[in-house]
């Protein structure tokens, strides 16, 4: 079967749809009868990453003619998002497309249901016809243009993603926020690996526990929720440290914030950091703490962290509280007070880490695996390609 992955950003860019489209085409090309092509926007070389498998194709920003061609020889299109071009024509060559939604394009402006500039969680204005605010909503962030641009996008966007063969969801939240017809659930998977973290000493002394957000700096993420929650911490004279790894737009106001707080004692703002850097920073953690503030759809960060064995400290909200079930602790969004109720919690007992990093483990081992992902992604396309085949 010739499979086209459409994947707007992809390696060597780094994040959470990259890394699962990178999965996706390396567990896909594994398989027997398999032929993946990649398609991407994102610059770098054709050559196959040390990381997937010698016989993925890559075809970086290719024109429309050549996308055309492309798109015309595979007997399946899966599109990581509902991106409008290859969407549009992958349906006009009438090949089974089979979308997955990372995100909310196909019933929100801007993807995020999260309104602005208040950020709050949108119940869902578009689909209730509250355009007028949509586009308040967009209005400061994208400027009048795009703002509307976006809102005229989206009702295109979703009568496509109607038509599509299958919608894939990440998470059972997603697919009750985007309405879709012939949708199903695929979690993401990651590979069976020895990147398993060592057992932890316990703490003392010596050795604080260390509490860590791992991902981009950006508002949504709420991660001055996670420092004034610490600051309350420390005012108590808690001993434990923090470190944000990752980067983002609002680093530096997260800097400014931690200054204010007296966190400098605490914090840690790694920076980017992938690869073994990333695996040596976070081997001495002892909780992810995920304090965002808008419905994340799944939470690839803790799928991460969980499947190595580590504890989680999750919002209560959108696919991040599925995605940890009751294999970690939550918390209401946006409750500085109810998180530091947790931390202290663990401070207070820090026993807990190791048997919530077990179940964190072993909730990851049974439902976020690459080769359970890929297996059913190879179900849904036997599935819309025979309906192909017997119209």
């Amino acid at each position: 079967m010739r499979v086209l992955l459409y994947s707007k950003p992809f390696w060597p860019m780094v994040g959470g749809v990259e890394t699962y489209a990178r999965l996706l085409a390396q567990g896909l090309a594994r398989e027997k009868g398999y032929e993946v092509t990649v398609v991407t926007a994102a610059k770098g070389p054709s050559t196959p990453s040390p990381m997937l498998a010698a016989n993925v194709r890559i075809v970086r920003a290719p024109g429309v003619p050549e996308l055309w061609r492309i798109i015309r020889r595979s007997d399946v299109v899966m599109l990581a998002g509902p991106v409008l071009v290859p969407l549009a024509l992958s349906l006009l060559a009438r090949r089974p497309v089979v979308i997955e939604h990372h995100g909310y394009q196909a019933c929100c402006p801007n993807g995020l249901l999260l309104f602005e500039p208040e950020q709050s969680v949108c119940p869902q204005r578009y689909l209730r016809g509250d355009v007028g605010l949509c586009l308040r909503c967009n209005w400061k962030t994208m400027g009048p243009l795009l703002s509307v641009a976006s809102l005229a996008g989206t009702p295109i966007r979703r009568w496509m993603c109607r038509c599509a063969a299958a919608n894939i969801c990440i998470t059972e939240h997603v697919s009750r926020r985007v309405r879709l017809p012939r949708s199903s659930v695929i979690y993401y998977g990651l590979p069976a690996n020895d990147d398993v973290a060592r057992p932890l000493p316990a703490p003392g002394n010596s050795r604080p526990v260390v509490f860590a957000c791992v991902g981009r700096i950006t508002g949504e993420k709420g991660l001055p929720i996670l420092l004034k929650a610490a600051s309350i911490l420390k005012t108590e004279g808690r001993k434990f440290a923090l470190r944000l790894v990752g980067d983002g737009p609002d680093r530096l106001e997260c800097e400014r914030l931690a200054r204010q707080l007296d966190l400098g004692d605490r914090l840690v703002v790694t920076g980017f950091l992938n690869g073994e850097r990333l695996r040596q920073e976070l081997e001495d953690v002892s909780v992810v703490v995920m304090p965002s503030i808008w419905e994340e759809t799944a939470g690839l960060a803790a799928m991460e962290q969980m499947i190595r064995g580590r504890m989680v400290i999750a919002a209560d909200i959108g696919g991040l509280s599925e995605v940890v079930g009751d294999a970690g602790l939550k918390f209401k969004p946006g409750d500085i007070v109810g998180l530091a109720d947790r931390m202290r919690q663990i401070l207070d007992a820090p026993a807990i880490i190791e048997r919530f990093g077990e179940c964190a483990g072993k909730r990851a081992s049974q439902l976020y695996r690459q080769e359970q992902m890929v297996a059913r992604y190879i179900c849904a396309f036997n599935a819309v390609t025979q309906k192909l085949h017997f119209k």
